[in-house]
């Protein structure tokens, strides 16, 4: 079992709805965001990518609203990869605040060449990196 990737974030007052909590399209990008930070712990980060010709695009999302963030509240997206096949992943995703589960997701991301936007089978370094937070192995 592999560890849980976790990014720190804080509620800022403009993703808040006028009910006072986050508004639902802002989970979306909490998830993009902690994405993001684990591409960069284990590969460098997307201009590494581009550079080696490769790109991560999503093709699939879900989530689940559990419980309400609100202003200035901090919270974990925490990331761990579900499923890896030749050319795209699962990655399974929870944003948790103190003791509660705010929301969980679903992200597919399919690993394309972003010169001609053809999916690509993910290299085995890419593989490797990633391995530290499968939960499959």
């Amino acid at each position: 079992m592999g560890e849980i990737f976790r990014h720190r974030l804080r509620v800022r007052y403009h993703e808040c709805d006028p009910q006072a909590i986050v508004f639902n399209a802002h989970y979306l990008a909490y998830f993009d965001l902690a994405t993001t930070e684990l591409w960069r712990e284990t590969m460098g980060g997307l201009e590494t990518m581009f550079e080696r010709g490769l790109d991560f695009v999503v093709a699939e999302v879900r989530i689940r609203y559990r419980a309400p963030l609100r202003f200035d509240d901090e919270f974990d997206v925490c990331l761990s990869i579900a499923e890896m096949r030749t050319t795209a992943m699962r990655t399974e995703a929870t944003v948790e605040h103190n003791d509660l589960t705010a929301a969980e997701g679903e992200l597919h991301h399919v690993l394309i060449d972003p010169g001609t936007r053809e999916k690509t089978p993910i290299p085995d370094d890419v593989r490797e990196a990633l391995g530290r937070y499968s939960v499959s192995q």
